[in-house]
């Protein structure tokens, strides 16, 4: 796959500790307003995709499915993660960046 800096980006955005990861603390870091982009693993189960899908577009945050559940934690040094929140905007900017890049 393509997204090895998309990856980077997000292990990196993990050890400033600007991320949290799993389906309660992304969907809490959206609802108060802390998150700035969610990502969901593509092999995330599809309740779990239409879940965030509306609640990002209510909340009117980017969303964007890449990669896998393993990849995605790998990525953060976790075990599987099928969601995550960036909560920080130059890291959410610079994800958004690479993504649109591919």
């Amino acid at each position: 796959m393509k997204n090895n800096k998309v990856l980077s980006l997000i292990g990196l955005a993990t050890k400033a500790g600007k991320t949290v990861s799993g389906e309660f603390s992304t969907e809490k870091s959206v609802k108060t307003g802390k998150g700035f982009l969610v990502l969901v693993a593509d092999d995330a189960s599809e309740n779990t995709k239409k879940k965030f899908r509306n609640m990002c577009d209510y909340y009117q945050v980017p969303i964007y499915f890449l990669s896998d559940k393993e990849e995605l934690g790998r990525a953060m040094g976790k075990e599987f993660r099928a969601s995550l929140a960036v909560q920080d905007m130059n890291f959410a900017k610079a994800i958004m960046k690479e993504i649109d890049r591919q």
